[in-house]
């Protein structure tokens, strides 16, 4: 039989050239009666988009009704095939070969040592970057060699490669190229996913049965080599690619890139060139790339997003109906995409992205990072907020609300067992107990089987994997857990917890997800993914000397010289396909705009290379220069400019909030409540009457609330077990140091950085006892502490219920007075306090002078941090007096709240810095 070979030039007419072609091949091989039935003939396309392609074509070359030709793609072809090797998917067997060869590099000490791998997990990029450099030399390689026999001249091949290098650099790269030479040669078995490919188009060739027609844009890989040469021998083969004569180009393009030109296309002694003119095609012809190419040069990142997204939305306005932003540059991609979004233009993102970024890919990364943490708040917090955690829980919501609030307020920084003991009893813990339960589970070495079983419960038990059934994300990631599921099946292998994440997480960082296509006007898509595609219209962002071209990846251990002897693809081949593909977006598109920073950081940015030599050759051949000019600006190449829609915006001058909420007047007060209204009415009206509150900040250090609190509990269980049991002066100290003690051990387990207020405190111990024992000198001694009390504060046509915690009552030795002092504790100097009552800023001790019905004839602040060796106690100035004060302003303020006055933001300074509540104020923009 005879292979043959069709070469189109690029342009918009190529799949109306390929039709017709196809038309008059299949009519060469039947009677002229049956040249509308083309259902003999098996097509292959690059992908099911150029399958529509071409089936349009044909509907337009032939006119009327025909029977199509079998078009599919090489892969859904094998697809049909039964399957070689043990049955198993290749996604099987690439899942299994990763964790198989990596349990296997993990055994060897030295191999860590030579990668510079601190830990396991830091060889499973290295296992899969092995593994992609095998599937190359299988792809290479395979196809000269028998799989089932020895094949010495493949590693004498192999020792010419090696011959390209230096003895210095073969020294370097030895035993990095040697791993990967002996792991190749011992992964060739059936179980090899390029092996088993490779035997499966093997084997479908040799079952050839009808005419073939090749369909592709670059020339045939080794693999498609093989299988259309041992198809050709049983049944005709044709070819159709890309022609990149130098007779069939834009003379511009072929002037500028001449590298990308091929003088004989038609070499290949097995293939045979078809040539003349065609039936039913019209002229293929080339139009200039100069007449439809324009720059777009910008100064920001942001104009060129701005720019690229009004260029979309004019094209759209123009009728345009298919459109490409080809993305160099991700970032501005992102950015236009994220514009058009805002205009209601949906953008159908062919690059994808990478599972990992997805929320469903980051709760399963949540649960992860919650079992190594153990619980650690903020990560705990993160999973439970998760859109997918209990999605079918109608009190989601209200439970981790509860769970959260009770964390940050008691500054909870992990673990299961302080997180608990943080929540009362009821639903938010029972969540919790289940975690923590569910969690327990994932320590120790399983199989990957045993890792998936895990999982999945874990998933099921919180109500996830039913969620991840109704996102398109989710879904993708249920498979993928899916197909390690069934690759794990009769892997014997054992992994730790951190492997099995570290795999997971690998899976994920490497899967793309693309999103369900909702409008297929504009389309997002790599430079490579313009292959045989026509729109009407292309914008390429990024075209600058930093995106284009694209920078090669990394090839680890093998260099340049050794990967072109063994057929592998270099960064020059690479660069060159690139630039090919580039001529052929340029070539096959009506109407195309470049973008790219001009500038960056102040600084020029280059424009690519690639259209620097474009301008360079125009100029020079059609300007009638002789002589190099600098570009930009740019004079032969045509400039496209757009202009950003502008809209006309009523402006309203913002003024100072001041809302009107008596119906919102609040039932109860505390202490900290009026020093909120006295410090700044609108704060009050946002946390007391909205209930608007910062549940605060999870600090893994302890903070001075926190500190207060501990001397709080000291205080209150030393006073106690002093008034229950009375204990000599000198044995006082031993006493407070035991409760000190007491209180900190528990404290130090969850924090070592609460040493340092533990030896806070304990400085200050003597001078405590100094000023407790001067007090009851005085006559005062200790009565209660930690009282909760609440009284009604009633006026004409209203009242309001005041409450609070009065850290400490004494009373005096004057039982006939019935002398009562209420007593506050501050983390603070006297010189503070001092400040505080002279400036009248502070209401505390007159407030629980209310609280107590006024039976408190004294109020006292001591502030426990010792000035010159000694704590004072701070009495307030004629306390009566202030509590009637208090009493006469609060029955005013509420009073008017009542009546509608209103709550302006009127706090200064330094209420403003510290206060939650200034995004919602916006003070600064009025």
């Amino acid at each position: 039989m005879m292979r043959s070979r069709f070469s189109i030039t690029p342009s918009e007419k190529f799949w109306t050239v390929a039709a017709g072609r196809l038309v008059a091949y299949a009519n060469s091989m039947v009677s002229s009666e049956n040249y509308l039935d083309l259902s003999r003939l098996r097509v292959l396309v690059p992908t099911f988009d150029h399958a529509q392609q071409l089936r349009e074509a044909l509907v337009g070359v032939v006119g009327q009704n025909f029977v199509p030709p079998r078009i599919s793609t090489l892969s859904s072809f094998l697809e049909l095939q039964a399957p070689t090797g043990r049955g198993s998917s290749v996604d099987n067997v690439s899942n299994e070969r990763l964790m198989s060869l990596y349990a296997e590099l993990r055994q060897h000490g030295w191999l860590k040592k030579l990668f510079g791998a601190k830990r396991n997990t830091d060889l499973l990029p290295l296992t899969q970057t092995i593994l992609a450099l095998i599937d190359e030399l299988t792809t290479a390689l395979l196809p000269e060699m028998d799989i089932v026999q020895d094949a010495p001249d493949v590693d004498q091949r192999w020792d010419r490669a090696l011959a390209q290098l230096p003895l210095s650099a073969r020294s370097l790269f030895s035993h990095e190229s040697e791993l990967v030479w002996s792991i190749w040669k011992a992964q060739l078995d059936l179980d090899d996913p390029g092996a088993l490919r490779y035997r499966s188009m093997v084997d479908l060739a040799k079952r050839a049965a009808v005419p073939l027609v090749w369909i592709s844009p670059i020339d045939p890989a080794p693999f498609d080599h093989a299988f259309l040469a041992i198809w050709a021998r049983r049944q005709p083969v044709l070819v159709m690619s890309l022609d990149w004569q130098s007779d069939s180009f834009d003379k511009d393009v072929a002037g500028a890139w001449p590298e990308i030109l091929e003088p004989d296309s038609f070499a290949n002694e097995n293939e045979t060139p078809i040539s003349g003119s065609v039936e039913f095609v019209e002229r293929n012809v080339v139009h200039p790339v100069s007449a439809k190419l324009s720059l777009c040069p910008a100064t920001s990142l942001e104009e060129e997003a701005q720019h690229g997204a009004q260029t979309i939305v004019n094209w759209l306005q123009d009728g345009k109906k298919a459109i490409a932003i080809v993305a160099q540059d991700r970032v501005v991609a992102r950015r236009i995409r994220a514009l058009l979004q805002r205009a209601q233009i949906e953008v159908n993102d062919e690059t994808g992205w990478k599972l990992s970024t997805t929320r469903a890919a980051a709760t399963l990364v949540a649960w992860f990072d919650v079992v190594t943490s153990r619980a650690e708040t903020t990560v705990l917090l993160d999973f439970l907020k998760s859109s997918f955690f209990l999605a079918e829980n109608h009190r989601k919501a209200a439970i981790l609300m509860q769970i959260e609030t009770a964390l940050r307020r008691q500054n909870i920084a992990g673990g299961w067992s302080s997180v608990m003991a943080a929540l009362p009893a009821g639903p938010q813990r029972e969540v919790i107990q289940n975690l923590a339960t569910c969690s327990v589970r994932f320590e120790g070495r399983f199989s990957i089987d045993h890792w998936m079983r895990l999982t999945f419960d874990a998933l099921h038990e919180f109500g996830i994997r039913a969620a991840f059934s109704i996102d398109a994300a989710g879904i993708q990631v249920d498979r993928l857990l899916c197909a390690i599921d069934r690759s794990a099946i009769g892997m014997p292998h054992e992994f730790s917890f951190s492997e099995w994440r570290a795999f997971v997480c690998l899976q994920l960082e490497t899967t793309t997800f693309l999103p369900p296509v909702v409008d297929r006007r504009v389309v997002m898509l790599p430079l490579n993914g313009m292959h045989l595609r026509h729109f009407d219209a292309v914008l390429m962002v990024g075209a600058d000397a930093a995106h284009l071209p694209s920078r090669a990846t990394e090839t680890l251990f093998f260099a340049n010289g050794v990967r072109r002897e063994l057929g592998l693809s270099t960064r020059e081949s690479q660069q060159r396909q690139q630039l090919r593909d580039f001529a052929e977006m340029l070539s096959s598109n009506p109407k195309i705009v470049l973008s790219w920073q001009s500038t960056k950081e102040g600084d020029p940015n280059p424009v690519s290379p690639w259209i620097a030599r474009l301008e360079l050759y125009r100029r020079l051949n059609h300007g009638g220069l002789s002589m190099v000019v600098a570009s930009p600006p740019f004079r032969s190449l045509s400039m496209h400019c757009v202009a950003l829609t502008s809209t006309s915006l009523r402006s309203s001058v913002p003024v100072m909030p001041a809302p009107l909420a008596a119906r919102l007047l609040p039932e109860k007060l505390s202490a900290s409540g009026y020093a909120s209204l006295s410090a700044c009415p609108y704060q009050f009206f946002a946390t007391r009457m909205l209930r608007l509150s910062d549940p605060g900040q999870i600090s893994d250090q302890p903070e001075k609330r926190d500190y207060g609190n501990w001397l709080h509990q000291i205080l209150y269980r030393y006073e106690v077990a002093l008034r229950d049991q009375p204990v000599a002066a000198e044995q006082r100290q031993v006493l407070l140091s035991e409760v000190t003690t007491q209180i900190f051990d528990l404290e130090l387990v969850k924090s070592g950085a609460a040493l340092g207020y533990l030896d806070r405190w304990q400085k200050a111990i003597p001078a405590y006892l100094k000023w407790a024992s001067a007090r009851e000198t005085e006559g005062w001694h200790f009565s209660s502490g930690e009282d909760s009390l609440e009284h009604t504060l009633a006026w004409p046509g209203g009242g309001i219920l005041l409450h609070g915690r009065i850290d400490r009552i004494d009373r005096s030795e004057n039982v006939d007075r019935g002398e009562l002092a209420v007593l506050d504790y501050k983390t603070t100097t006297v010189s503070v306090l001092k400040k505080r009552l002279k400036d009248n800023e502070d209401h505390q001790l007159a407030f629980y002078g209310l609280l107590s019905a006024s039976a408190a004839t004294e109020g006292v602040y001591v502030g426990l941090e010792p000035a010159s060796e000694k704590i004072v106690g701070l009495s307030v100035p004629d306390y009566a007096n202030r509590i009637a004060e208090l009493r006469a302003r609060i029955t005013a303020d509420f009073s008017a709240i009542a009546q509608d006055a209103p709550l302006p933001a009127t706090g200064i300074d330094a209420t403003c810095r510290y206060c939650a509540m200034n995004g919602l104020c916006r003070k600064g923009a009025w």
